[in-house]
């Protein structure tokens, strides 16, 4: 009797080692394990599409800067500089939704004394700055002549740079060709492998852009010079992809 139930024991033992392997093979450590198995699987290729356009926005940062004895004088000054930079910029129908201020700052200005050694003020700076977009690129150049005109020696001009109004073209154009270039680099790698290529499995993209940036420091009108020349180049809109082909048995 004791024979028969140690027998009974032992199969129903095996019974349940059996039950828990079936288990396993379906638990989350095993779909993981398969998730990276199957990442390994494949040909992986990355692909670039570069579009280069013609920018078509000037962004240009400029304003005015003034430094006087008192804060009252030298913000009296600065506003009255900066309406007449405004008054330009309204000329050139530069829209308030294209103006927009960066910056503006009361600061005291020290001098160092030799004899007490002390640092005292003796001014006050104001700044104000702002970003604007030139839509009518060719009047650039014009546009700095006419606001460093108004403006005198409290024009303040820190950079110009380049942009592109809506590129959403430019990028689909760049992705087909990132796309193309992905598929060319992976139709190789089948052939050379002698493998057969399948459909992509996985793809993923990121764009970048490059403007090029002009510096340019504050500056008084010079009756005798000649007008400033402002040109926009070219600006390259690019796509990376990297995609995943499956391989056909």
């Amino acid at each position: 009797m004791k024979k028969i139930w140690l027998i009974v024991v032992t199969i129903v033992a095996l019974l349940a080692i059996v039950g828990l392997a079936g288990c396993s093979s379906s638990s989350p450590a095993s779909g993981v394990a398969g998730i990276f198995s199957s990442q390994q699987e494949g040909i992986w290729v990355s692909g670039t599409g570069k579009v280069s356009v013609t920018p078509d926005v000037v962004n240009l940062n400029l304003g005015v800067k003034s430094e006087e004895a008192t804060v009252a004088a030298a913000q009296s000054k600065a506003v009255d500089a900066m309406n007449k930079v405004m008054a330009v910029l309204k000329t050139y129908n530069i829209e308030d939704k294209d103006i927009q201020t960066q910056q503006y700052s009361i600061t005291p200005v020290y001098t160092y004394d030799d004899n007490t050694r002390k640092s005292n003020i003796t001014g006050y700076q104001v700044s104000n700055i702002v970003n604007i977009k030139i839509r009518n690129t060719g009047k650039a150049g014009e546009i700095i002549d006419a606001v460093a005109s108004a403006a005198g020696d409290l024009t303040v001009i820190n950079n110009i740079s380049f942009s592109v109004d809506d590129p959403t073209q430019y990028y689909t154009e760049a992705r087909e060709k990132a796309m193309a270039d992905a598929t060319d680099r992976a139709e190789q790698l089948a052939s050379l492998g002698k493998v057969t290529l399948g459909k992509p499995i996985y793809i993923t993209e990121s764009t970048s852009g490059t403007e090029p940036i002009y510096y340019a420091k504050a500056y008084a009108v010079d009756e005798t010079a000649g007008s400033t020349s402002i040109s926009t180049g070219e600006t390259d809109i690019i796509i990376n992809v990297q995609v995943t082909y499956s391989i056909l048995k």
